[in-house]
């Protein structure tokens, strides 16, 4: 079983910046790819940004040129630093992390984003 906690959600003014972090832990063998996913009310769910355990990214359109993610593998953690924040932001922002038996979710955190 592989557990995963995002930490780091708050309430921000627009244009501010806000760095999200997520550990995966337990049974975890070998972590393969990690991302982070995000929620608005009434929304589906959508890829915000992910990167392989070498190290290739991919970002959502929408955030391209303002978010960053990284990973450190030692530690099974995955950062998303997000800068230039609009209200459009704002959402339930969710950890995934993948091994070779299947995807683990965390349990979310919010990123409120005010103009």
């Amino acid at each position: 079983q592989v557990q995963v906690v995002e930490s780091g959600g708050g309430l921000v003014q627009a244009g501010g910046s806000l760095r999200l972090s997520c550990a995966a832990s337990g049974s975890i063998l070998i972590i393969n790819d990690m991302g982070w996913y995000r929620q608005a009310p009434g929304k589906q769910r959508e890829l915000v940004a992910t990167i392989t355990r070498g190290g290739r990214t991919n970002f959502a359109d929408s955030v391209k040129g303002r978010f960053t993610i990284s990973r450190d593998n030692a530690k099974n953690t995955v950062y998303l630093q997000m800068n230039s924040l609009k209200p459009e932001d704002t959402a339930v922002y969710y950890c995934a992390a993948q091994n070779y038996r299947g995807d683990y979710w965390g349990q979310g955190t919010q990123v409120t984003v005010s103009s």
